[in-house]
């Protein structure tokens, strides 16, 4: 049975219910790696050692400290941090409703289940919970998790709410911040219709269940071979392009008449399974025959 990550209440003026928390996400299913002794194949082990005397210590003895000015720290025993009771700590105050259209998706971060602790309660939750599917809003509160206050928005989803908590504006970097080339050119009119048209034809809906982890499924691949005793084989780069492509109108022009299907084949082939190399060859081949066939229309 899931643990719960938080316990409170969650209240609307003078309605209130106790809950518990849950994680809604799970990322342990991926390949996880431990650090090896080659010479040994021993797993290493972390230690807790005083820089100061070279001792080694037990991490239950250890305490939080906060560096104030360089290797000077203000000690905060456990319990200090335990006293620290705000309201948010065990209380989640729904402080008003939006729509979600109105919250910026940069802001989204941890989603997590939010349901009724006890059977006194579950009358209230019904009640707020259905309240807020039929307004067709979001709640807006603020909860305590892993030291931190944090903005979190509620929403109905079936019999649970859904708490995401929000990072603040303080957590965002300014698109400004990031590297690359700051000046954009002015898009040719005909180019963007071209690609609004390939956009129409790729249009379709979001489905999470046909997302397969490519890299994933090689690793595991490798570790399977490597324990079977097979030498680690460079596996052949990767296709990057059907034809040549001698400007970007050609390449939008091209991808519209599926000349060059691009984003569509690369999609088809990262959901199938892999092909043998002699077949891969053999299909870039034809391809190449088709595209020397064909005259492009402007």
């Amino acid at each position: 049975m899931a643990k719960s990550v938080w316990e409170g209440h969650l209240r609307l003026s003078l309605v209130t219910c106790p809950v518990a928390l849950y994680k809604a996400t799970n990322s342990k299913g991926g390949v996880s790696f431990h650090l090896i002794n080659p010479k040994t194949k021993s797993r290493i082990v972390q230690v807790a050692k005083d820089p100061t005397t070279g001792q080694e210590l037990d991490r239950k003895t250890l305490v939080r400290g906060f560096e104030v000015t360089k290797n000077q720290y203000v000690l905060v025993d456990p319990e200090e941090l335990k006293a620290l009771r705000i309201e948010s700590t065990h209380v989640i105050e729904l402080e008003r409703f939006v729509d979600a259209a109105s919250i910026d998706r940069i802001y989204w971060d941890e989603p997590y289940y939010l349901t009724p602790s006890e059977k006194s309660g579950v009358e209230a939750f019904s009640v707020l919970l259905e309240a807020m599917r039929e307004k067709h809003r979001i709640g807006i509160g603020k909860l305590v998790l892993n030291m931190r206050e944090r903005i979190c928005a509620l929403e109905p989803r079936d019999d649970r709410i859904l708490l995401t908590t929000l990072r603040t504006h303080e957590d965002i970097l300014p698109a400004s911040d990031a590297g690359g080339i700051d000046q954009l050119t002015k898009p040719d009119l005909l180019m963007l219709e071209i690609a609004e048209k390939i956009i129409d034809q790729l249009e379709g809906k979001f489905d999470p269940t046909t997302f397969k982890d490519g890299y994933e499924d090689a690793v595991r691949d490798l570790i399977a071979r490597k324990k079977k005793g097979q030498k680690f084989t460079t596996a052949p780069p990767v296709e990057m392009d059907a034809g040549k492509v001698i400007n970007l109108m050609e390449a939008l022009r091209r991808s519209l008449d599926g000349q060059d299907t691009g984003t569509k084949e690369r999609a088809e082939r990262f959901l199938k399974p892999k092909k043998s190399k002699e077949a891969t060859k053999t299909q870039t081949q034809t391809k190449k025959r088709a595209l020397e066939g064909e005259t492009l229309v402007s």
